[in-house]
């Protein structure tokens, strides 16, 4: 499909994005270097970054991957700063790293809850905290006056319930948020936009195959969105229009 942006909308801009190697995180990854931005990807799988990497590569875009756990505090300062060195600054980081699992609430184990705030809670929240100094105004490396953005990728789960993801549930209410608190604070204190998308099914992404394969027979539309969807939506967010209107 073709973009309504200009495809210089974030034309100098470094972009770092968790869990932009494969599904809804490597779709905003490939648009944002499709509209200009240099792109660094991190992700626990060296063999999926690598692969996402070739590819944004082949298509031009500047890029770089690095192996990391957000769960590992030592992982993201280090990975935040590659990032920086590579490419002289960071403006735009994407939380896009989940972890799931179908279980019962009776049968899920408090390890395995854990795990899941872990990734996508902690690990958002730890990310954030690590970016903070390039991010926001003044910071090492910016030349603006203004601060950088961050956007946290959610899930509409926990608006009312669903069958098996308590755990995610949970994870995805507390990005929600931490989302809307970093925007007050760092907003008012940094200049510092923070935005979330929270997608509802969609189509061709792990979660889908995972948890809801046949949910087109019982949406009311049975219109599935697409991982392009969000990632026009990320790119409204991450650009000058976004900074105007939101």
């Amino acid at each position: 499909m073709e973009s309504p942006f200009k495809v210089d909308i974030l034309k100098g801009k470094v972009a770092l994005l968790t869990g932009g190697g494969s599904g809804i995180g490597f779709e905003i990854s490939t648009q944002f270097g499709n509209h200009g931005a240099s792109v660094a990807i991190m992700g626990r799988r060296k063999n999926v970054v690598d692969r996402a990497i070739s590819v944004l590569q082949s298509l031009g875009i500047p890029a770089v991957g690095f192996e990391g756990d957000v769960r590992k505090r030592e992982d993201a300062k280090r990975v935040v700063k590659e990032t920086v060195k590579h490419f002289g600054k960071l403006d735009i980081l994407v939380n896009a790293a989940a972890g799931n699992f179908l279980v019962s609430a009776e049968d899920l184990s408090s390890n395995g809850f854990k795990t899941v705030i872990d990734i996508d809670a902690v690990g958002t929240f730890t990310m954030c905290h690590e970016a903070l100094e390039y991010l926001k105004k003044g910071g090492p490396g910016r030349s603006s006056s203004t601060g950088g953005f961050i956007l946290n990728i959610s899930a509409t789960l926990h608006y009312t319930a669903s069958w098996y993801q308590i755990h995610v549930s949970a994870a995805k209410a507390a990005v929600d948020a931490l989302t809307r608190n970093l925007a007050l604070e760092w907003g008012t204190d940094y200049d510092i936009r923070v935005n979330g998308i929270a997608p509802g099914p969609i189509e061709d992404t792990a979660g889908m195959s995972k948890l809801a394969p046949h949910a087109r027979e019982w949406l009311p539309l049975h219109f599935i969105g697409e991982k392009w969807d969000i990632a026009m939506a990320a790119l409204y967010l991450a650009s000058y229009a976004g900074q105007l209107f939101c």
